[in-house]
């Protein structure tokens, strides 16, 4: 199955970043995809992050949300999109949403951030609390591939990566790829994004598809980028085989053998 982990360094202009995505996705399915991930705030990274509660939407509609799904009918592509900030129960709070579209545009299943990013180093300073909510459940669903298989995916978002037991428990469900839309800083990007995207994918022998946001942004931020597929053997690679996660599997028998 193809896949297509689209990169972007999205802005605080809500228009000209959906126009950026549109334009990604039209090249992703001319090139044959039949899954793009956007990454973590596509849409929009602001000036603050309280930026984010003025485009909220509620769950199952809005334009953002319609876009997604318009553009998913107009290509015939199954797209996750990234995040996007959904209203909550709290107030000045949003979930940070990640939505898999199929090919027909229906929302098949949603995913809020469960893990929320604090880092503070002296010189910068990040914490998403101060305006998400965070998720309670994991979330995963079944993609049906023109190869025949019907893959299994668990979803989640940027920090989320560092707490392997999340993908464990997709892997214990029968996941066989695990996504990881993201905006990880250039700092920690550095030094840990291409270990723990393989590690995850080594620990669980399933694929990763990570799409993320990568350069200098308009609020000063910069983001890590290096968008990536990873096999279950821990190799970059450019296509997902069923075949071949068949065969690690068999090969090294390790999800049977765990004790926990």
């Amino acid at each position: 199955m193809h896949v297509a982990a689209l990169q972007m360094v999205s802005g605080a202009d809500l228009a000209q970043n959906l126009q950026i995505a549109q334009d990604l996705l039209q090249r992703a399915a001319d090139a044959g995809a039949e899954l793009a991930v956007l990454p973590e705030y596509f849409c929009l990274i602001g000036a603050n992050d309280r930026d984010k509660l003025a485009i909220q939407e509620d769950f199952g509609r809005g334009p953002i949300q319609e876009f997604i799904a318009d553009q998913a009918r107009r290509l015939q592509l199954w797209i996750v999109a990234g995040t996007l900030p959904l209203r909550s129960a709290v107030p000045e709070h949003v979930t940070n949403s990640s939505l898999a579209f199929d090919a027909q545009g229906d929302c098949v299943a949603r995913y809020d951030k469960m893990h929320l990013f604090r880092f503070d180093n002296g010189s910068e300073r990040y914490d998403e609390s101060r305006v998400l909510l965070a998720g309670t459940q994991p979330t995963r669903f079944a993609m049906p591939s023109r190869d025949g298989h019907v893959w299994q995916i668990g979803m989640s978002v940027c920090y989320d990566l560092r707490f392997a037991e999340l993908y464990r428990a997709y892997a214990s469900l029968g996941a066989d790829l695990l996504l990881v839309p993201a905006a990880f800083t250039r700092t920690t990007g550095q030094g840990h994004w291409e270990i723990l995207l393989r590690a995850r994918a080594i620990e669980n022998l399933a694929f990763v598809a990570a799409a993320a946001q990568g350069g200098r942004h308009s609020n000063g931020r910069s983001t890590w980028g290096q968008s990536m597929l990873v096999d279950p053997w821990g190799v970059v690679l450019a296509e997902l085989d069923a075949q071949q996660l068949a065969v690690r599997r068999s090969q090294l028998p390790a999800l049977e053998h765990r004790l926990l």
